[in-house]
């Protein structure tokens, strides 16, 4: 399966840092504890694309990215995992990751491809994350559950100079189904903030989780 991501792909991420693409119908959604949060409208969806701006303050960019690629270590601190873990198909290995919904909605679950890389830029060192949802025939749907279909993201952080973390991320979720757009859309605005906050409480935490994990 030919699912890896092309070198200009890791390039257009981490220039998002100096040079923030906002044309082309990009608008400011909402700005909250030091992150800007653009979204771009698709009329095949009626939903939108995001890009985020901003930092992690207190957490240097390595510490992020371990956190952030650590699967085993997503599941004791986002409450909204129901299951994630790593499997291989016809060599590739594939992330399945199912998400709690709360009720009356149904679960959603993904397959999907990432790659991280540590690029050296002038000078700098920059961790570069891209992942895209595949479909993947050997693992079957598990209904009342609904496959998610449409996922991108992209991720780049570096240093910001001090003992913070400079972020820009980049993503589009369908989670299909019968949910009104209007709730998605109004989900992804307290999302965010809300995720970036256990995400600052994961940092914190990950080194004492590493030594539990390897003692």
């Amino acid at each position: 399966m030919a699912l890896q991501f092309s070198d200009e792909q890791f390039q257009e991420a981490w220039r998002e840092l100096d040079d923030p693409r906002l044309e082309g119908g990009w608008e400011l959604f909402t700005s909250s504890m030091g992150i800007q949060i653009y979204r771009l409208y698709d009329q095949d969806s009626g939903l939108y694309e995001y890009k985020i701006f901003g930092s992690l303050a207190d957490y240097p960019p390595d510490v992020c990215a371990a956190v952030y690629m650590d699967l085993e270590y997503r599941k004791h601190w986002d409450g909204y995992v129901k299951e994630l873990s790593e499997k291989v198909y016809d060599g590739q290995t594939i992330i399945y990751w199912e998400v709690k919904y709360p009720f009356p909605l149904s679960n959603r679950d993904y397959t999907y491809i990432r790659e991280m890389r540590e690029l050296k830029v002038n000078g700098r060192r920059i961790w570069v994350t891209l992942a895209k949802s595949v479909s993947i025939p050997q693992c079957l749907e598990k209904p009342p559950v609904i496959r998610v279909q449409d996922y991108k993201q992209s991720l780049a952080m570096e240093s910001d100079g001090e003992a913070g973390t400079r972020v820009y991320m980049n993503y589009f979720d369908n989670p299909g189904g019968m949910i009104p757009s209007w709730l998605i859309n109004w989900a992804a605005k307290s999302g965010v903030p809300s995720f970036l906050t256990d995400m600052k409480k994961a940092c914190k935490n990950y080194a004492a989780f590493q030594q539990r994990a390897g003692s």
